[in-house]
């Protein structure tokens, strides 16, 4: 993906419609935007966490699609939005770095692949790119929709 080198203007009608999805959502806080390469970041602060997070990040990835989505239409283009919300994300990225070393040596120690069920799409891109330049395992994703694993396997 490209860059997203947003214009000043673009930049104040995005804030315009996250401060109205604020408002709609009943979400008290504050938040500010950061781009990284090809993702805009949205960092929020709010007493309400539990309700932007939602059971395991459900809630939290609905709204970056919403967000993704309305802002593509707005701008003509998609821009990839991460919320994050009290570390959530740094957190469970910390988690999945940590899972990623244990099922690579599982992999590793038993000489064989190792599925990971049950995650979502991001966190398998995080698993991706924690180990894309490890020279002992290789990663894919396999399957579809819910039923979507990632493998982690041992290098020929």
């Amino acid at each position: 993906m490209e860059p997203i080198n947003l214009t000043d203007a673009e930049r104040k009608e995005i804030e315009g419609l996250i401060e109205k999805l604020f408002v709609l959502l009943e979400i008290e806080g504050t938040f500010t935007l950061e781009e990284h390469e090809d993702i805009l970041d949205l960092m929020m602060e709010t007493k309400d966490s539990g309700m932007v997070i939602g059971y395991h990040g459900e809630v939290l990835e609905s709204l970056q699609l919403i967000l993704s989505l309305t802002i593509a239409k707005k701008l003509g283009r998609f821009v990839r939005v991460s919320i994050e919300v009290d570390d959530y994300k740094k957190n469970r990225t910390e988690y999945l770095h940590n899972l990623a070393i244990q099922i690579k040596d599982k992999a590793l120690a038993e000489n064989k692949e190792q599925v990971l069920s049950s995650l979502k799409s991001w966190e398998r891109r995080i698993v991706h790119l924690f180990l894309q330049s490890d020279e002992q395992v290789t990663s894919e994703s396999q399957g579809e929709g819910k039923e979507r694993v990632l493998v982690i396997k041992p290098r020929d």
